[in-house]
């Protein structure tokens, strides 16, 4: 393309020295003044204009020159494309050739950059999605910005964050009511893990930066399909923020082979009597077996990021031994049993002289000793171990991640052991509160509504699991049971008819878990109600299909 030239125009003007003749297209003046012209070193003042007459004044005419060619080799470029802005700043800020000539230089960026823009625009008047999709190119446009402004709040806290997890941290049981008592929706949940995820990035922008960048890409290269500009933002954005990178079979079998584990050491503990023989008594104080399985996943994939089942196989192992503690401890006690003794006296007939033999009996305490075998089992809770073994950055996202399950609610779908983080209230009919014993029950019972599911878990500072929860409600409103298991709960209460069943006496289920006997337990409250330490405690309806399925007997208290 021909290089475009200003037509010639010249102009007198009057100054201080003469008339002089200014060429307005080259910038060139000529003194036409019988005055003689001034020294190199003057300054000529015209009205409203100061003009260097120095030697240099060729050389600033001609870098105008250059920046006139080029801003017109850009309007020519993209003739058909309104100016922005920053078009505007070019054509017409005369004092900043460099930075003219600079744009042009990465004119094939602001091309395509250009290009986009005027697809999305083309399209973008009837297509929500679309204009979605713009929205995600203009920030792609202005990631210096948005990186600069994340510099500048690299310090603030997130503002909004589940209380139970500050609660859980700092061990305040207050803290973990009132959250549960204010759950929140599954578009909240999502609201919020966007912030947190929001947070990460800022602290983390340059390294994000470059991805950011490429998703900034791939999400113009689509802007146009009207069909999938909006899916394709929110899908960039949950990937971003919260969804599981491994392959939906690596994520369950995964928590298979954990619950593979767990099994195992269920079978360890029903074979011990045969395993340490000898014994007179073995006492049991066991925690109970299990995992959320979001736990895990979240776990694994803040930690690996992308991984496969048999890449995870030794770090389930560490998880396990971490989690998991069994122990046994033999004591000898020296115990007294009373035994039947015979004895003999004689006695002669003072008549006869006849000498007879009496015989009898009499009880002594004899000492012995007697062997027990203490079997304890402790779970630290797999939540608690996993947030152990994270950095600070990956805490956060492992919190994200549980926040909206890695956006794949659906793997474990069904599994009781999900922390689903909401729970039923329910009010108890005041004529069964008349009942002394059960109205002590319901007052310490309720004290916990909202409290997590925590394995092992058996006071409020560190929440409950079922039988850890029953076993606290008992102790503290009228028994003394000691902690027991959901079985050693059932050995400790008579057993009667579902039709006999009143407010106060404890339900026990089968199946929960895999585990002989009994394997969960809760409260009943009249009219098919039970309040128990699902996730979190709550009431719950014992009618529905889940429950009916694994129901295994009602107890009574002594």
């Amino acid at each position: 393309m021909d290089e475009l030239k200003a037509s010639s125009k010249t102009v007198q003007q009057m100054t201080q020295h003469g008339a002089v003749e200014v060429d307005k297209a080259t910038g060139e003046a000529t003194n036409i003044s019988a005055r003689d012209a001034p020294a190199e070193s003057e300054v000529d003042i015209t009205i409203g204009v100061v003009t260097d007459r120095s030697a240099s004044a060729v050389k600033v005419a001609a870098k105008k020159k250059a920046t006139r060619a080029a801003n017109v080799k850009i309007r020519e470029q993209f003739r058909d494309e309104p100016l922005s802005q920053n078009d505007k700043r070019l054509v017409h800020d005369k004092t900043k050739p460099s930075g003219a000539l600079k744009d042009a230089a990465t004119r094939p960026g602001r091309e395509a950059v250009l290009a986009a823009h005027r697809q999305t625009r083309k399209d973008g008047a009837d297509n929500s999605g679309v204009e979605a999709a713009h929205s995600t190119e203009r920030a792609a446009e202005n990631a210096g910005g948005v990186a600069s402004a994340a510099a500048k709040k690299q310090m603030q806290k997130r503002r909004i964050k589940r209380e139970y997890a500050k609660a859980a941290r700092s061990g305040t049981a207050p803290g973990m009511k009132k959250s549960a008592a204010t759950a929140k929706s599954a578009k909240a949940k999502a609201q919020e893990a966007a912030k947190k995820t929001a947070a990460f990035v800022r602290k983390n922008w340059k390294g994000i930066g470059i991805a950011l960048a490429i998703v900034g890409v791939v999400a113009l290269m689509f802007a146009g399909f009207s069909s999938c500009g909006a899916s394709i933002q929110g899908g960039l954005q949950s990937v971003i923020a919260s969804s599981y990178t491994a392959e939906d079979a690596d994520i369950t079998g995964a928590d298979a082979d954990y619950s593979a584990l767990e099994s195992g050491l269920t079978t360890r503990i029903a074979n011990v009597e045969s395993t340490y023989p000898g014994y007179d008594e073995y006492r049991y104080d066991l925690d109970e077996i299990g995992h959320d399985p979001f736990e895990l996943a979240s776990y694994l994939t803040a930690k690996f990021n992308s991984y496969t089942r048999s890449q995870v196989q030794s770090e389930l192992s560490n998880l396990f031994s971490q989690q998991y503690s069994l122990t046994f401890n033999p004591v000898t006690e020296v115990r007294y049993r009373t035994e039947q003794r015979t004895g003999s006296y004689e006695s002669t007939d003072p008549d006869t002289g006849v000498v007879t033999i009496h015989y009898y009996t009499y009880e002594v305490q004899v000492p012995y000793n007697y062997y027990i075998l203490n079997v304890t089992l402790r779970n630290k809770s797999l939540g608690s171990v996993a947030r152990a073994n994270l950095t600070a950055e990956q805490r956060e996202m492992y919190d994200i991640y549980m926040e909206v399950q890695g956006n794949k609610p659906y793997l474990f779908e069904g599994n009781p052991s999900v922390n689903r983080g909401e729970y039923t209230d329910y009010d108890i009919p005041p004529e069964a509160l008349t009942d002394a014993k059960f109205a002590a029950m319901i007052r310490e019972a309720e004290k916990y509504l909202g409290y997590p599911y925590v394995w092992g878990g058996a006071s409020p500072s560190t929440s409950f699991d079922c039988s850890g929860y029953v076993s606290w409600v008992v102790n503290h409103s009228g028994w003394n049971l000691g902690r027991l298991t959901a079985q050693g709960l059932m050995n400790k209460c008579a057993i009667i008819r579902a039709s006999e069943a009143k407010p106060g006496d404890l339900i026990f289920f089968q199946g929960t878990y895999d585990t002989a006997g009994a394997s969960h337990v809760g409260i009943y409250v009249g009219s098919g109600m039970m309040i128990h330490c699902g996730n979190p405690i709550s009431y719950a309806n014992i009618n529905t299909s889940y429950w009916q399925q694994h129901f295994y007997c009602y107890g009574r208290l002594p």
